[in-house]
């Protein structure tokens, strides 16, 4: 059954590529399999649908020069839902089905207990958003990512806000989960570092529509900037209430806040509200052309589009290196080689999995679009 989506959906939170995407067997040998593995549903979905665009696109352009190693790639886009019995779920279905590598998942929640999984059943996994530092802290051979972390984020959100807002009253919020606590807690570490404590640290419930009692509680503190660890839906809706209680607040938030789907949910109130993400990959050099095609197609490759594209790139590119798509040989050449060069620019891994170059910086919403600062 096709979902609203264009694909098709499976049981326990998998949705296979549409049957376009599917390439049949070519005389060099059946298709090598990939997964693009997100939240494709629920409040992140905008996540997931930036993760799908750069991983069909990727896949796309690869099978147009030949594909790799002389066979042509077959994608499978996985939903997880940002839910970690799902993302396990979704792991064990996709090791089931012999993909090669896993360009996912989004949420730390979700690539955290799905790469023990990919780790036992040898399929490689690069994340293009996972940032909090337990995924490559404690993950085996196979965890790779093209982000930063989150001590490398909050640090950099927590000098900013010691120095932009000395004497504010600050409150850190966060979700409680692997990124939002993580990214929060990291915030927090710099932010007293510099000699800032927070007035208000506190978590709430994601998921919910109503935070106007969150919101109370911070005007009732005189809050002046609020943090927020946690993705773009709840950011944006504690930053309109806030706004609609007459509060005059900064909010300030992490690379979850890169859709233009945050603007949808503040509408004005999102002015001026501030994030931390990597510089615009869109304006590098490495990736024109690749905007190009996208632009071409009314795509704006915002957010974690091309972070996707970059890490089925440097997988093509070890796939190559090593003759195999042999995953721990794919894993090794990745660690040991490089840099590689990717839309994202010249990419090189440590021994854990972790970019060897970081790349963050702060962004500003106006008008209804994200710039950087």
């Amino acid at each position: 059954m096709l979902n609203r989506r264009g694909l098709i959906a499976g049981t326990a939170g998998i949705v296979l590529a549409s049957p376009a995407l599917i390439h049949p067997a070519f005389a060099q040998g059946s298709p090598i399999r990939l997964a693009c593995a997100g939240p494709m549903t629920g409040s992140n979905a905008a996540a997931g649908e930036q993760m799908k665009t750069g991983a069909q696109q990727v896949v796309a352009d690869m099978n147009a020069k030949g594909g790799v190693l002389g066979r042509q790639l077959a994608l499978e886009i996985a939903d997880d839902a940002c839910d970690p019995r799902q993302a396990v779920s979704v792991a064990n279905q996709l090791a089931g089905r012999k993909v090669a590598m896993v360009a996912g998942h989004y949420c730390s929640g979700s690539s955290i207990p799905a790469s023990k999984v990919y780790a036992e059943e040898g399929v490689l996994q690069i994340s293009p958003a996972s940032t909090n530092p337990k995924f490559t802290d404690d993950g085996a051979w196979n965890t790779f990512r093209v982000c930063g972390r989150d001590d490398q984020q909050g640090q950099i959100a927590g000098t900013y806000i010691a120095r932009t807002y000395p004497g504010k009253k600050v409150a850190i919020l966060h979700d409680n989960q692997a990124y939002g606590k993580g990214l929060a807690d990291e915030t927090k570490k710099a932010l007293n570092a510099g000699g800032i404590q927070e007035t208000v640290y506190t978590a709430y419930n994601p998921g919910e529509r109503d935070y106007n009692a969150l919101v109370s509680r911070l005007k009732s503190s005189g809050i002046e900037v609020i943090y927020v660890g946690g993705y773009y839906t709840e950011a944006g809706l504690i930053l309109r209430q806030a706004k609609e209680q007459g509060m005059n607040v900064t909010l300030i938030g992490g690379d979850a806040l890169v859709t233009k789907d945050f603007w949808q949910i503040t509408g004005a109130a999102g002015e001026g509200a501030l994030m931390t993400f990597s510089s615009d990959p869109r304006r590098r050099a490495s990736a024109a052309q690749v905007v190009q095609t996208f632009k071409a197609k009314n795509i704006d490759p915002e957010g974690y589009v091309l972070y996707t594209y970059a890490a089925v790139q440097i997988w093509a590119a070890a796939v190559a290196k090593v003759n195999s798509v042999d995953a721990r040989k794919v894993a090794e050449a990745m660690k040991a080689s490089g840099p590689w060069q990717t839309v994202l620019g010249d990419i090189a891994f440590d021994r854990k999995g972790d970019v060897t170059v970081p790349d963050y910086v702060f962004y500003v919403w106006r008008n209804g679009d994200y710039v950087q600062m």
